[in-house]
């Protein structure tokens, strides 16, 4: 889901939870709703990524949600990403 729709359901009050997530060097965030998980998405469609965590808790503030829970547990810092 891109940002425009994340934000129009935060709006709405069917967003209430917000997941932070590493997985290798990169974070993406998941949302829950009442009708299960969605993921952030770019405007192609494909998963939404961020380098460092201060930008992808910008991205989650800029949405009007203040509260954030954090999942490191596949975070890899020092991983190295296959060039696209």
């Amino acid at each position: 889901m891109n940002e425009k729709m994340m934000k129009a359901m935060v709006t709405a009050g069917a967003i209430k939870k917000i997941n932070i997530i590493g997985h290798g060097a990169r974070f993406h965030i998941e949302a829950n709703t009442p009708n299960g998980s969605i993921t952030a998405e770019t405007q192609k469609g494909k998963i939404k990524t961020w380098v460092t965590l201060d930008a992808a808790a910008k991205w989650v503030r800029s949405l009007g949600i203040g509260t954030a829970h954090i999942n490191l547990a596949h975070w890899q810092p020092g991983q190295r990403e296959f060039p696209i």
